[in-house]
């Protein structure tokens, strides 16, 4: 199979749709088609069942969909290796980030990143941490950045930890969380996150929140309490400074420390072997040593 046939075999099992398979392919469907019946000759098989319901691997399909993926990654890890050899920094980037990272921090270090190494290109998965994991582990990032406490036993490099804070527009000291009628707007994900600010909560009252709402974005859930609809509990690394609410920080016990969340890098000794991931994690770590770690 050339490069081009083993990159159409994965996105046609991607996609497992001829029209958007084609349109990430930069082809018409009836040319899609005819590459399609071209590969299955040479194989003497048929790969895909079509069907209204779109595209089924067929047992000879997951075979040589399982070849395409492994001869694509085997060909992008001998580049890198290739690239590895010489003293200029270039070659693919690729980052498997938090989500809320990717959004309100990463975007300032890759401007960076980019700028001193302008023939570095970058390849970027956000997701939720467990997802970030799952990127490694199936070699489709070199490093991920994850948040809270990760199970990860290769490299893992402690970036910032930022502060939660209750944030709202009326509500002044924890306390008042008794007294208030205002729902409580919670972000729930697969992480720790939603089950850390569970536990705070029940260490501090006895009763569950009067009324409460439920979405599955973070931002959402800012957006919701800078506009006050209700409270909310969200870490530092989503407010500017800017916003015109309260910011109470969370207390974790009776010494007053704040409840805090971590942010690591993460990825395979290996990968770090590679200039382009050097050449991150300099300007990575740099970018988070600037900000304030409530552990000193």
């Amino acid at each position: 199979m050339t490069a081009t046939e083993t990159e159409i075999i994965k996105v046609l099992a991607e996609e497992k749709n001829m029209r958007k398979a084609a349109e990430r392919l930069f082809l018409t469907q009836p040319a899609l088609s005819q590459r399609l019946q071209s590969i299955e000759k040479d194989w003497n098989a048929q790969l895909f069942i079509r069907s209204q319901k779109g595209l089924t691997p067929t047992p000879a399909g997951e075979l040589v969909i399982q070849y395409a993926n492994e001869t694509i990654l085997r060909k992008e890890q001998i580049f890198e290796t290739i690239q590895a050899l010489n003293s200029k920094v270039h070659g693919t980037l690729k980052i498997a980030c938090a989500s809320i990272v990717g959004q309100n921090w990463l975007p300032k270090v890759l401007k960076e990143f980019v700028t001193i190494y302008p023939d570095a290109k970058i390849s970027l998965i956000t997701g939720w941490s467990s997802e970030i994991v799952k990127a490694l582990y199936e070699g489709e990032a070199h490093v991920g950045i994850v948040r809270g406490q990760v199970e990860w036993k290769g490299k893992k490099v402690h970036l910032f930890r930022d502060m939660m804070y209750l944030v709202d527009k009326e509500i002044e000291k924890i306390d008042d969380i008794l007294t208030t009628d205002r729902p409580f707007i919670q972000f729930r994900s697969d992480s720790n996150y939603y089950q850390e600010i569970q536990l705070w909560w029940q260490r501090h009252f006895s009763s569950n929140p009067k009324r409460q709402i439920i979405v599955d974005q973070i931002e959402t859930c800012k957006q919701m309490a800078m506009n006050g609809i209700g409270y909310a509990i969200l870490p530092s690394i989503t407010l500017s400074g800017e916003e015109e609410v309260n910011k109470i920080p969370l207390t974790q016990n009776e010494k007053d420390t704040g409840l805090t969340r971590d942010t690591w890098l993460i990825g395979y000794d290996s990968s770090f072997e590679l200039r382009q991931v050097a050449a991150f994690m300099e300007v990575v770590t740099q970018h988070a040593s600037c900000l304030y770690d409530y552990t000193k």
